[in-house]
């Protein structure tokens, strides 16, 4: 399981929108976001650069923590 920090959650829309996101990028399944710890947890079925990670956060308006 990976498990990467997230900035700019603040409220349980946050967390919706970065689990989508997440949950939408190939190679990746099982997205448990948690707001308190400001991180997500998910694993990865095939490797996933940090580049399209980055990249689906911050189209749902976040970023790599």
């Amino acid at each position: 399981m990976a498990t990467i920090k997230v900035s700019g959650m603040s409220c349980q829309h946050c967390v919706n929108a970065v689990t989508k996101a997440l949950s939408g990028i190939d190679g990746v399944q099982d997205v448990k976001v948690s707001l308190e710890k400001k991180q997500a947890d998910f694993t990865e079925t095939k490797p996933v650069s940090r580049e399209v990670i980055r990249e689906a956060l911050q189209k749902a308006g976040h970023d790599l923590g």
